[in-house]
């Protein structure tokens, strides 16, 4: 059986949504420009190549605890009611680089951190003694080892600390630290080209004359780039002006992707579908989803991805969640450009188109007894025009095809976006 839905004669059958993102996914490569970078520098880039550790970790023995290093043949019989008493013979703070050895009946003062002196083989805690400074009095018996971090526990030196395509954040950014890195390889931040066409935009604030509105959809992408992690190298606004949009691409500036909104439908000022359409490497679809179901996607000269989404702000922030996220975070070298999703039960009822996979702008909720849910975050549920309602949302929720209709407490799963 086909995956494509049939469509009237003349129409170009509906194409399904993991179609259409797995098509975008095959074309679209990792930067190759790879750049160090220092670690302070690192967060929210992507790590181009794997890395090693450069020493163990930890790179020697050092204690867990604030106490006392013992031998614990000396210890093993103290209890509260019968202290071991012992020679205090070193006090080791952390960073301490004195060389020091246990004795029998010796023991040493020692930090959390601190390397643990030759001799010892346990670390009792400052709360089981009388945190003597001379002497001190041990009221417990350590198990072997206790309280000791063993040099390499955590990783050795050539075992691998980052994989390629991880997102650098605080977590990965400290490993790499602790682990002897200064600075890590990455994937050049791609450059993302935004326009917005249609003849009815107007900066926003601008007094508006008959049929005008304000321009959204630059803002709306230029911020959902940024939110990737790519940076915006142009935003411009162009009029449904066939010659004005071939005089951009003839002048643009340099970037590694380009994304549209407007024009991509089959309206007689589509001007985007008018243009691309005569370049022969892109191509124009219609997609099993609601909203966002017209689409374009290929590449300008110079083999540039280029997407085309409709005008209608909730479509472009649907298509963008759906599609060029996606591609945008592989030319990133991303290695997972997916975002989460989780089941979550729907606490009103709401109709689903049949045949075209719903994404439906939600607000998080939850019931009284503080268990997740979802609702649609406008009366108005999926409309494409809706842009108001999307500064309510926290996500969306993703309604299979073949669902037309969600019940209250129906899980469904849902990405969230904020």
């Amino acid at each position: 059986m086909s995956t494509f839905q049939s469509a009237p004669d003349g129409v170009a059958p509906l194409v399904p949504v993991p179609a259409h993102l797995e098509r975008i996914l095959a074309s679209v490569a990792p930067l190759r420009t790879v750049e160090p970078i220092r670690l302070a520098d690192a967060a929210g880039r992507t790590l181009a190549t794997s890395v090693d550790a450069l020493v163990d970790l930890p790179s020697f023995d050092n204690s867990a605890m604030d106490g006392y290093a013992v031998r614990r043949v000396d210890v093993a019989a103290a209890a509260d009611d019968a202290p071991v008493v012992l020679d205090v013979v070193a006090d080791l703070p952390a960073g301490s680089g004195e060389d020091v050895t246990i004795g029998p009946g010796q023991a040493a003062r020692i930090m959390t951190g601190a390397p643990v002196p030759a001799g010892a083989d346990a670390v009792v805690p400052v709360e089981r003694t009388d945190a003597g400074t001379a002497r001190v009095s041990i009221h417990a018996a350590p198990r072997p080892g206790h309280h000791i971090r063993r040099r390499g526990e955590d990783l050795r030196a050539g075992d691998r600390v980052l994989t390629a395509g991880m997102e650098l954040g605080a977590r990965r950014v400290a490993a790499a630290a602790a682990a002897g890195l200064a600075e890590l390889p990455v994937v050049a931040v791609p450059r993302v080209a935004v326009v917005a066409t249609g003849s009815e935009l107007v900066e926003p604030g601008a007094p508006l004359a008959h049929g005008q509105i304000h321009d959204s959809n630059s803002l709306l992408l230029s911020t959902l780039v940024a939110e990737t992690g790519c940076a915006v190298s142009e935003v411009r606004r162009l009029p449904d002006d066939p010659h004005e949009l071939r005089a951009w691409l003839e002048t643009r500036t340099a970037c590694d992707a380009v994304v549209f909104s407007g024009g991509v439908s089959v309206g007689a000022y589509d001007v985007v579908r008018q243009v691309l359409g005569e370049l022969g490497t892109v191509d124009f679809v219609r997609v099993a989803m609601q909203p966002g179901k017209p689409q374009a996607f290929g590449t300008l000269p110079g083999g540039i991805p280029v997407f085309g989404l409709p005008g209608n702000p909730v479509s472009v922030a649907v298509s963008f969640e759906a599609f060029v996220r996606p591609a945008l975070l592989r030319l990133a070298g991303r290695a997972d450009v997916r975002r989460p999703t989780w089941r979550v039960a729907a606490s009103v009822g709401w109709r689903s188109p049949s045949g075209r996979r719903q994404y439906m702008p939600i607000a998080l909720g939850t019931d009284d007894d503080g268990t997740p849910n979802v609702r649609p975050a406008t009366g108005g549920g999926s409309g494409s025009h809706l842009v108001g309602g999307l500064a309510l949302a926290d996500g969306f929720a993703i309604i299979p095809e073949e669902v037309e209709h969600v019940g209250a407490g129906d899980l469904v799963e849902v990405a969230v976006t904020r």
